[in-house]
């Protein structure tokens, strides 16, 4: 538990940042930053128009939802100081979904580190095939990115 508490408390410091960036750098300076490093970070000026309809409609629940989906997690930070979401609900909301995701990986390591004796074999046989499909993986997603554009 001491592991996931440590990963939510990580998560809410480094989602601080881009939060304040919102709050303080208002929407101008963030979509100017969007414009021009969003394409680094394969992050867009309608995504971001997106999370912040979504932010709006559903308020608390993206918020906590989007701190357990891979990739949202990081920028829904900059909506939310946007929005001057209120700080202390969102670093609460922020630690809950981050304890919810944190423990969750926690408790797959736990698991997998437990039985690493049975299953690593197989790990090992299917070490190309895993790192191909991550890599698949991640070529995709970039491809599906820039195609967007």
């Amino acid at each position: 538990m001491e592991v996931a508490v440590a990963g939510a408390v990580g998560n809410v410091l480094g989602s601080l940042l881009a939060y304040w960036l919102g709050f303080w750098g208002h929407e101008k300076l963030v979509r100017r930053l969007v414009r021009r490093f969003g394409k680094w970070v394969l992050f867009t000026e309608e995504e971001l128009d997106l999370t912040e309809k979504l932010l709006h409609k559903y308020k608390d629940l993206v918020v906590l939802g989007s701190r357990v989906v891979p990739g949202i997690r990081t920028v829904i930070s900059l909506p939310c100081g946007i929005a001057k979401l209120p700080l202390a609900r969102f670093v609460i909301l922020t630690f809950i979904g981050s304890l919810i995701w944190s423990y969750l990986l926690a408790w797959i390591g736990f698991v997998l580190g437990q039985n690493w004796r049975t299953i690593g074999p197989y790990f090992h046989k299917l070490d190309v095939v895993i790192v191909v499909g991550i890599v698949a993986a991640g070529a995709f997603y970039i491809y599906y990115k820039l195609r967007k554009r």
